[in-house]
């Protein structure tokens, strides 16, 4: 399988906003490392920063993984070995590990009020200083600082960052990063709260969960020098690193704001895994798309997702920059339903047209998907594609039923000529109907765009369809006749 042993990674979003293309990206890497070496892949939901918390965020996430396929191992909702999986259900757990630096020597208590660290920081800005913790309650002695701690002062407990030497770390996609500690700041870790920050809750829940590989966003490579020499103040063993890259916009110049995001669903597109399942993406298709951003591998391989787990490396991840591209979104999600049997994608079809007010019937769904398969970027373009199957009557626009280069009555002589011959045959099926309406069209002197076309309007009730005579042959005679009839009712009217 893989020449690492089984890895125990976890997938640790916050639940203070909506589950996104990132978020969805480092859950898959983690998965498929956590498959490749049969090892154990965990959700954590760290939800600690009460003021961004969102209400109904954690199920979100939860629901995204599943329709994902990315089942974990242990979680807040199935449980596990290495639980509680929230971090506001494990105080205790960061209160000891944040009592033992403080104890060692490695963290203080700060008693400074957030009017004074104002004051500071706009000091710092005015004397064009990078703004950071000025290091007034470093020196108070252990002692008073309990005293003042057991007397009620209100207080956090802050990191004492080594301010001599450099700071150096290992990123697998990065190599070597030195930092120079002098430039480290005094990291809040237990808040007044005592509820504690990512800093202090996330090592520590890597180290009591036994998290062998650390699989993350960029966005925290500015305090890895924080979480490195938390670790090994504490004689932690040190997890392996991994920042991934950040996605840009799709213009390839910055990332994804609001605004942009919201202009996307207006296109049909999101950034948000649940809008994509709502939009018609498919779970293969949205997979196969993110796990080539960032992974050193051909950009228009066509993997499932158990290929993905067989071919997957740590070593081919790049730290490169990727653009959200949903020209490549729709090229891996056209192909992944070209890839279902007829049953399965029927099965996923099936909920788009009952969402649009249809009652399937579910013969007349098996006997059309093959019909509109070629067609579909989404699932959910099997609507337009297909819905007139599930109609008992369509209402073709007049415009539409008068062929080009021809009258309304032209058109309606066409109609009138087609109704005469399909209704004098057996059945309607395509071996049955197509020969003679052809034989007509030469006969004729007519396009066959001409005739074909008036029929597809009438039939169908629009200029695009699936394969005419096809369709036919599902609609059945009975309504096909009285499509055609109703046709040539509205071309006499015009």
């Amino acid at each position: 399988m893989s020449d690492l042993p089984p890895v125990r990674v976890r997938f640790a979003p916050s639940p203070t906003g909506r589950m996104h293309l990132g978020s969805a990206r480092t859950a898959l890497y983690c998965y498929l490392l956590a498959r490749r070496t049969a090892g154990t892949f965990i959700l954590r939901i760290e939800d600690t920063d009460r003021k961004r918390y969102v209400e109904g965020a954690e199920q979100e996430l939860i629901d995204g993984l599943h329709w994902l396929g990315l089942n974990y191992d242990e979680g807040p909702d199935i449980g596990g070995p290495s639980g509680p999986y929230r971090q506001t259900e494990r105080r205790a757990i960061y209160q000891k590990w944040a009592d033992k630096l403080v104890e060692d020597g490695h963290a203080f208590h700060c008693f400074c009020t957030a009017e004074r660290l104002e004051q500071v920081r706009q000091e710092q800005q005015k004397n064009k200083q990078n703004p950071r913790y000025d290091g007034t309650c470093r020196s108070i002695p252990l002692s008073e600082a309990k005293k003042r701690v057991a007397a009620g002062e209100k207080h956090v407990i802050r990191f004492k960052m080594p301010t001599e030497g450099e700071t150096r770390a290992v990123d697998v996609m990065r190599g070597e990063i030195t930092w120079q500690n002098k430039d480290l700041d005094d990291t809040v870790l237990l808040k007044s709260d005592g509820l504690p920050t990512y800093h202090l809750a996330a090592m520590t829940d890597d180290y009591e969960m036994r998290i062998t590989h650390v699989i993350r966003g960029s966005e925290w490579l500015s305090t890895f020098p924080v979480h490195v020499n938390v670790i090994r103040a504490l004689g932690w063993p040190e997890p392996t690193w991994m920042h991934l890259s950040v996605f840009l916009k799709p213009s390839g110049k910055g990332k994804m704001s609001k605004r942009e995001a919201a202009d996307a669903i207006k296109d049909g597109h999101s950034i948000f895994v649940m809008d994509l399942k709502d939009l018609g993406y498919t779970p293969e298709g949205v997979l196969n798309w993110i796990v080539l951003m960032g992974w050193g591998v051909a950009e228009d391989d066509v993997m499932t997702l158990d290929q993905m787990v067989e071919r997957f490396s740590i070593n081919n991840l790049n730290p490169s920059p990727a653009a959200i591209n949903f020209t490549k979104l729709d090229h891996f999600n056209g192909t992944h339903i070209r890839l279902m049997s007829t049953e399965e994608l029927a099965g996923r079809i099936k909920p788009f047209f009952e969402r649009a007010g249809y009652s399937v019937d579910e013969g007349i769904l098996l006997k059309l998907t093959p019909l509109i398969r070629e067609r579909l970027v989404t699932l959910d373009d099997s609507i337009p594609f297909g819905g007139f199957f599930f109609q008992p009557t369509v209402s073709p626009a007049a415009a539409d039923l008068i062929a080009k280069d021809l009258t309304p009555a032209q058109s309606a002589e066409v109609a009138r000529r087609s109704l005469d011959i399909l209704s004098k045959l057996p059945d309607l099926s395509h071996a049955s109907a197509e020969p003679p309406m052809r034989q007509y069209v030469e006969e004729s002197g007519l396009q066959p765009n001409q005739v074909f076309g008036i029929l597809r309007v009438a039939v169908t009730g629009q200029k695009v369809s699936p394969p005419l005579f096809e369709s036919m042959e599902i609609i059945g005679r009975e309504k096909v006749l009285e499509r055609v009839q109703n046709a040539i009712k509205l071309l006499e009217s015009l």
